[in-house]
């Protein structure tokens, strides 16, 4: 069996690193001319990092990234509302990482080129079409370089090629452009002292105002320093937003005043905005649920399949679980489209109910709901929110993103054929 797979993201690269552990043969097609580490941070729940380490990445992992101990949520006067421990601290067999996301990238991209060769990892081949027959399917690319038309033939081909996909675009030729959400966020990353216990992850604010922070850096750790991550979002009609432009760098006039008093004791958010050099600009988007990824010999991946908001972190860890899945399914199927239907069966269903969970705030909602009910602040959250409340919605969330401790520690390995080397 031969796999050409369309995208040579964390998805992509994951899916190749999954199937030549399974013995099956692939090549990976990426449209842009050099893959390098941009972008900034990442989280890594313990079902993917569970992947990662039987994958063999286990030691790159710990030693570029931070192992997240705590997960709080506070209100936009920084006032707690809930925290739990996360990874090993809590009861899971693995870590939960953050990482800046390039660097998770050329992780995936060392150990791809390693094990399936160089050659095998076509940069600069943008997909425009593809024909499926009783015999495999064919995949039309253009060489960016030369201008020439390149086809591949292989028995399955695999779009992990993003929210943007060509490949989906084929499958569903009237779906038209993502699903604006009505908020806007601003992206960047600095090296400054560490906040809380250094490893903790924080969400301030509520649905329309709110701000996501972490460290990701297991270097600066050991300088005594912290790389930090943050992320605001705004509710924005969108009017003016350049929604396909994914990575623009803006500066803090568009959105800093309403983030201007969020200093705490524990953290001085807007001294961090203050002092980041690079700001980018992000619509914040998805796509509807479709019902069906499989067609035939042609299956979707990760954002490709299931691009959803970043909401519980889970779109990056979800795709890692798609590729290791997908590769089980072919390893263990008659023939390469059985393989692809068993895939879309085990995945699908629960990635369409996650998708909507996180238009609905997902785990965060708690942050809305005691917006809702204490906007001025409380003295005590058990007054406005009971504890066994606050446990249902993180626990709910978990398990319907397949990530809570029993099912992630019990579930059978997903390994197959020979060991990854």
């Amino acid at each position: 069996m031969k796999a050409l797979i369309v995208g040579g993201g964390i998805g992509g690269l994951t899916t190749a690193l999954s199937l030549h552990a399974a013995g099956i043969e692939c090549c990976v097609y990426e449209s842009v001319v050099s893959l390098r580490a941009l972008g900034v941070g990442i989280n890594l729940q313990p079902n993917a990092v569970r992947e990662l380490c039987e994958l063999g990445l286990g030691e790159q992992l710990a030693e570029t990234a931070i192992e997240t101990s705590t997960l709080a949520y506070f209100n936009k006067h920084g006032q707690l509302i809930w925290s739990e421990p996360r990874g090993r601290a809590a009861g899971y067999n693995w870590p939960q990482y953050s990482i800046h996301r390039g660097e998770l990238l050329m992780i995936l991209l060392a150990a791809v080129r390693a094990r399936i060769g160089a050659d095998n990892i076509r940069t600069g081949h943008h997909f425009s079409s593809f024909q499926q027959d009783g015999d495999g399917v064919a995949a039309h690319f253009t060489d960016r370089g030369s201008g020439a038309a390149v086809v591949a033939r292989g028995d399955v081909l695999i779009g992990a090629d993003g929210i943007h996909s060509t490949v989906r675009a084929q499958l569903y030729p009237r779906e038209g452009k993502p699903v604006f959400a009505g908020l806007i966020e601003w992206r960047g990353a600095l090296e400054a002292e560490p906040f809380l216990d250094g490893r903790t992850q924080v969400m301030i604010g509520h649905y329309n105002q709110r701000s996501i922070i972490y460290p990701i850096s297991g270097q600066a750790e050991r300088n005594g320093r912290s790389l930090i991550n943050w992320l605001t979002l705004l509710a924005d009609r969108g009017d003016g937003a350049e929604r396909e432009n994914w990575d623009r760098k803006i500066g803090q006039e568009r959105f800093f005043d309403q983030f201007s008093d969020w200093n705490f004791p524990w953290i001085r958010l807007a001294d961090l905005i203050r002092g980041t050099a690079e700001v980018f600009e992000y619509p914040m988007c998805d796509r509807d649920p479709v019902p069906r990824w499989s067609f035939e010999r042609v299956t979707l991946l990760g954002d490709a399949a299931h691009a959803m908001r970043p909401v519980g972190s889970q779109a990056g860890s979800q795709g890692i679980v798609d590729a290791r899945v997908m590769a089980h399914a072919l390893a263990g199927a008659t023939d390469p489209i059985a393989g692809l239907a068993d895939y879309e069966r085990r995945r699908l269903p629960a990635m369409n109910d996650v998708l909507l969970r996180n238009r609905q705030y997902g785990p965060e909602i708690v942050m809305q709901m005691a917006e809702g009910r204490a906007p001025g602040g409380f003295a005590n959250i058990e007054d406005i929110i009971p504890r066994r409340e606050l446990e249902e919605v993180s626990l709910s969330f978990k398990q319907a993103a397949g990530f809570d401790t029993n099912t992630v520690n019990t579930q059978p390995s997903l390994n197959v054929g020979r060991a990854a080397s």
